[in-house]
């Protein structure tokens, strides 16, 4: 599937000292504090950091968590709050 080029994609996605780090496929890296979304400031490092990649990289998806964010979603400052 081909992506638009307003759509933001990762490639990778980790969490590192309570932040979610993301990497998007033209180079730029985004963090946001796990605190600040309702859902992870609930989960244990261990839930936090069980990132998976949904949609092509344009969703990210905590199983253990039972959370999902849009990476442009992210991009825009909407975090879950």
């Amino acid at each position: 599937m081909k992506h638009t080029a307003l759509e933001a994609v990762a490639t990778k996605a980790w969490c590192s000292d309570g932040w979610i780090c993301i990497r998007l496929d033209d180079g730029r890296e985004l963090r946001f504090p796990a605190a600040s979304n309702r859902r992870l400031k609930s989960g244990t490092p261990e839930q936090v950091a069980n990132i998976e990649m949904i949609c092509e990289g344009t969703g990210l998806h905590w199983p253990d968590l039972d959370d999902d964010l849009s990476v442009q979603g992210i991009l825009e400052g909407r975090c879950g709050q």
